[in-house]
């Protein structure tokens, strides 16, 4: 395993503690006092990391067998549809039409993707968090420097949106893969909308009555047909000032997302309100006159913004 990858993520089942030396990302301060050592009501909606940690453990595939009907992920009622198109994925790639495509890569890595995708039935397995750990947000989460109870928090309260399993908590043990959630299949079409009828009473049930942090991107959302179970959601917005011209960032975005994560598993924050003393560590500061809540459908969208 390269030292580009978290070490092992104990899962579900296990005591979620982890042994790893602490590298922090400073945090900015937050008001604190009404914190305790309750598990708050609160999700965190998170895309997939393209970039993954190759290789993992082979004495665990029981732990996610999504072959059998005896599992032990948190969503192994998915198990089906993800046979089905990991099946249809292999016959594809079989065929050998148009796989840059589809997996949208070419070159080595395109070769590495198809190998890996190959063996997916028989691979080892890591957590998603691990198997995610390259990818830039992931990265700055900054897991292995939060306390024990914030990684409780993420691991316990975090939902991957994925492209070839639909749901996952970040402790589910998954293997090597390459699908991105916007492919279109030869045979059953664009990946999220084969998953929206099967993820979305799931991922609405998992919601109800939370405080949902929504991170997910356009894609993502395309796979979830949200009937606005939760207490209430908020998406973020990250914006650079200068000269009083406001430009939203949207390239970089990443690495500030995975920022937000780890301060709101560390603080365990359940309010827009609540962003008000903070400052993020790239600076960002929140904007409570130019942020938005829509009491209808619970939904809001907190500004921050970098006055540079």
């Amino acid at each position: 395993m390269g030292d580009r990858c978290l070490p092992a993520v104990l899962h579900h089942g296990q005591r979620k503690v982890v042994s790893w030396s602490t590298l922090r990302i400073k945090t900015g301060t937050i008001r604190t006092s009404w914190i305790g050592t309750f598990m708050p009501r609160f999700s965190i909606l998170l895309p997939p990391s393209e970039g993954k940690c190759p290789g993992g453990n082979p004495f665990a595939p029981d732990m996610f067998d999504y072959r059998s009907s005896s599992t032990f992920n948190y969503f192994s009622e998915l198990n089906p549809e993800r046979r089905k198109l990991i099946t249809a994925l292999q016959e594809v790639i079989t065929a050998g039409k148009d796989l840059d495509t589809l997996l949208g890569i070419k070159g080595e890595s395109l070769d590495e993707a198809i190998e890996a995708n190959k063996r997916v039935f028989e691979a080892p397995l890591m957590s998603a968090m691990q198997r995610y750990s390259p990818g830039v947000m992931f990265k700055s989460m900054d897991f292995a420097g939060l306390p024990t109870g914030a990684q409780r928090r993420l691991l316990e309260n975090g939902i991957i949106v994925s492209g070839l399993f639909g749901l996952l908590r970040p402790d589910d043990l998954i293997p090597d893969y390459r699908l991105r959630i916007d492919a279109v299949m030869p045979t059953l079409g664009k990946v999220s909308r084969y998953w929206r009828p099967f993820i979305s009473p799931l991922l609405n049930e998992a919601l109800k009555g939370h405080i949902v942090w929504n991170l997910l991107p356009s894609s993502q959302k395309e796979a979830w047909d949200d009937t606005h179970a939760y207490e209430q959601m908020i998406e973020l917005r990250f914006f650079d000032e200068e000269n009083g011209e406001r430009k939203l960032i949207t390239h970089g975005v990443k690495p500030l997302r995975g920022q937000m994560v780890n301060v709101i598993v560390r603080e365990a924050i359940e309010r827009m309100e609540d962003l008000k003393d903070w400052v993020h560590p790239a600076g960002y500061v929140y904007d409570e006159a130019e942020s938005s809540w829509d009491e209808a459908t619970r939904t809001g969208s907190a500004t921050l913004v970098r006055r540079l």
